[in-house]
């Protein structure tokens, strides 16, 4: 019979660990303008952009004029907030407002390098905060090295703790990163076996038709369908400039967005704009899914007031609608309507797409009226505005979300 003690002393069949750890990262929120944010009265408060630490939302609030009535205004509140729908998350904070002197004499208030009496903090659900209603008297704020230029930056880092099981390594071995992309992309550049050549233009392209096969469904259907022709060895293409039938085949070969500015030739940011414009279209002609979705990202981030209405132009024709909701949205923003209405692009919008006028109306009605007597008078200003006759349309009406 083995005796305890016997056994405490046996080697384990199996082993795991279990480490409590803290998944940190930080956010930098700057609030310009500081001046026009006092007397937003108690309560009221400038929120930050929503960031992502350890698998949950965050925000940061600032409250220029305190967060309780009964501080009358003597300080300035700050804190971290909960903005997943989520439950008992458990974190480590520190909320920093910078010393933009240099002298780096910031104000911090942190969990991090000291006893935790407590443990971590918990917040109980969404919009569950930590922070300060009394984290700095506005006067010390207003005469200090924290604002200049009439402007404040605080840093937020979040440690998100979490329980972390740890079992045997069997191995050890490094899994390299994948290089298939690069591999086919050297195929291509050598043509080593290529067995078609499209003529774009003045330009001669080679590639393999099993690979633009396996990748384009209209390639597939070219070469390989019921009424397709393998035999074809040379094939016209009529519709696409060289400079863009070329990015195409990279992206084919790589499954990654081409380096524009090589192919452009230009430092330009219209030039290049304009030719993934061209790519999405091209995309869309050969079905590339990917590319498609690559071009519209590229062009949302791009997006400004000189090339709004050709991109816009572009999603109506081929009916890209979240790229044609993003731009009727930028349109639409404070500001941006008349810039635009001054652009190259909006006249080459009004005749090739006339219809969007009538679209584009009921958006920035949607967006500017408020109350339903200013409706009318909102309608025939902007109709106006825009130069065209939506008496005859079929407006639909877009109620504004709460």
């Amino acid at each position: 019979m083995m005796s305890t003690a016997g056994a405490e002393q046996l080697n384990p069949d199996s082993v795991s660990i279990t480490v409590m750890e803290s998944v940190n990262g930080s956010h930098q929120f700057t609030i310009k303008g500081f001046s026009l944010a006092k007397g937003m009265s108690p309560g009221k408060f400038i929120q930050s952009d929503v960031f992502s630490i350890g698998g949950y939302d965050w925000a940061i609030y600032f409250y220029p004029d305190g967060k309780n009535p009964e501080d009358n205004s003597l300080y300035v509140s700050l804190f971290i907030a909960l903005a997943s729908d989520s439950s008992d998350v458990r974190a480590l904070f520190e909320l920093t407002l910078m010393d933009q002197s240099g002298k780096e004499q910031h104000k911090v208030h942190s969990h991090f390098d000291r006893a935790l009496e407590g443990g971590p903090y918990t917040l109980k659900y969404k919009g569950s905060m930590w922070g300060y209603k009394r984290f700095l008297k506005r006067t010390s704020l207003e005469g200090s090295d924290f604002l200049k230029d009439d402007c404040l930056i605080v840093n937020c880092t979040v440690g998100v703790v979490r329980a972390r099981l740890e079992g045997p390594k069997h191995y050890g071995i490094v899994l390299p990163p994948s290089n298939m992309g690069q591999g086919l992309k050297e195929l291509l550049d050598s043509e080593l076996g290529c067995d078609v050549a499209f003529q774009v233009g003045d330009e001669t392209y080679n590639a393999h038709k099993l690979i633009l096969a396996a990748r384009s469904p209209v390639f597939r259907a070219q070469f390989y369908g019921p009424i397709g022709d393998n035999n074809v060895d040379r094939i016209v293409i009529e519709d696409i400039e060289p400079s863009i039938f070329k990015a195409m085949l990279s992206f084919i070969y790589t499954d990654v967005l081409p380096d524009v500015h090589e192919i452009t030739g230009s430092a330009s940011s219209s030039s290049f704009t304009n030719m993934i414009q061209h790519l999405l279209a091209a995309a869309d002609l050969y079905d590339l899914g990917r590319l498609k979705i690559l071009c519209e990202v590229f062009l949302c981030e791009k997006l400004n007031v000189d090339n709004v209405a050709t991109t816009l132009a572009l999603a109506e024709q081929h009916q890209f609608l979240q790229l044609k909701a993003f731009c009727l949205k930028f349109v639409v923003s404070p500001g941006n309507l008349r810039a635009v209405m001054k652009s190259e692009g909006f006249k080459h919008l009004k005749q090739s797409c006339p219809s969007l006028m009538s679209e584009l109306l009921n958006t920035v009605a949607a967006a500017d009226k408020s109350s339903t007597s200013g409706q009318s008078n909102k309608k025939r200003s902007v109709s106006s505005v825009l130069g065209c006759d939506t008496s005859n349309a079929n407006v639909r009406q877009v109620r504004r979300r709460a």
